[in-house]
């Protein structure tokens, strides 16, 4: 058997593995149409710490703790674990917070504009034409010469920080009552402690084998015209697809769809944001936290400022809920815009 074949058997053992984690959370009590959302539950982590006082959305997610550690050990069971730092950490920083703004005006991460896509959601096929959009422009600005510079090997100890910390926090959390916790709304709906973090490994370790990238499988297509990252997300597609129509959770609708808006044109714009960052970051939310796993420094400031960028959301009424955008959010969402573009010109390399 040659390493090609090989390679596709990995991805399709990978991506049937990602849709049984997401069927069980679904089945488990995670919130409709969000079985694993790295956005969402980020966002409720940063609740959970008190960064931001929504009482609906407060809750320390262990899927996102989970991705993580599984990535990690992963990572360093086959020897691709390769501490590194130093890729323009703080132009990072603000890319993660204007994703996840992007990605709160739409409600959802790639992730999960997938999974409403498999449960019947009209706004997530409409949030799809913003998301490729959003690659096609990150594309063209590769294609010109973006670049943030190459990271630096550091200590191996410099990797392990930021899992460590999350791994302290998941402790603390079902030890202790320091974390707020959500008594009603989304941050409430959780399934068992116990599976959610098993399942985060699982989905982890998935993520890491097949490098499931949600926005560098459209890239790669867009410029070398590999199709190979979309056959894991395809088979995560169909499998939660089936058991949506099986179970009777499929709703071909824009409207009654759970936690989400039908403004089309805020919802093409907060994923045209998500899509355009994340070929910037070199990764999707999901991608950034397996790069942490893997020891990439550069994404854990990129999760930090995912996390902040959740809290200033909810803190200055800039995410969008279940009957549509704000005022703020709407503006705010196309200053992320101007934000994206100014750090794609700024950081092309000029031709001598």
């Amino acid at each position: 058997m040659d390493s090609k074949t090989k390679n596709y058997i990995t991805i399709g053992i990978c991506g049937v593995l990602a849709a049984a984690v997401a069927i069980v959370l679904a089945m488990s009590g995670n919130p409709g149409n969000m079985a694993i959302c790295i956005a969402c539950f980020i966002r409720d982590t940063a609740g959970a710490l008190k960064l931001h006082t929504a009482p609906v959305v407060q809750y320390l997610r262990p899927e996102i703790v989970g991705i993580i550690l599984g990535a990690l050990i992963t990572a360093v069971a086959t020897k691709e674990y390769k501490a590194s730092a130093g890729s323009s950490p703080f132009t990072r920083f603000i890319l993660g917070m204007t994703v996840m703004i992007g990605a709160l005006i739409f409600l959802g991460c790639p992730l999960r504009m997938v999974l409403r896509m498999t449960a019947g959601d009209l706004n997530a096929w409409v949030a799809l034409v913003g998301f490729v959009a959003g690659i096609a422009t990150g594309t063209f600005f590769l294609k010109k010469g973006f670049s943030l510079g190459r990271a630096q090997a550091v200590k191996k100890a410099e990797g392990f920080v930021l899992p460590i910390v999350m791994l302290v926090l998941f402790i603390l959390s079902i030890a202790t009552t320091l974390f707020a916790a959500s008594t009603e709304g989304p941050g409430s709906m959780h399934a068992p402690v116990i599976l959610s973090i098993v399942a985060g490994l699982v989905f982890g370790a998935v993520a890491q084998r097949s490098r499931m990238c949600f926005g560098g499988s459209i890239r790669d297509a867009f410029l070398i015209h590999d199709f190979g990252g979309l056959i894991v997300i395809g088979i995560l597609f169909a499998g939660v697809l089936i058991y949506n129509l099986v179970s009777g959770h499929f709703n071909l609708a824009f409207e009654a769809q759970p936690i989400a808006h039908t403004e089309a044109l805020w919802n093409i714009l907060g994923m045209y944001v998500v899509g355009f960052g994340a070929v910037l970051l070199g990764g999707c939310p999901l991608r950034q936290l397996v790069l942490v796993g893997n020891g990439e420094t550069d994404s854990a400031v990129t999760f930090l400022g995912f996390l902040v960028g959740a809290a200033c959301a909810h803190n200055f009424g800039l995410a969008s809920s279940a009957a549509g955008t704000t005022e703020a959010g709407r503006i705010a969402c196309i200053a992320c815009i101007v934000i994206l573009f100014v750090i794609a010109f700024v950081n092309m390399k000029r031709k001598a």
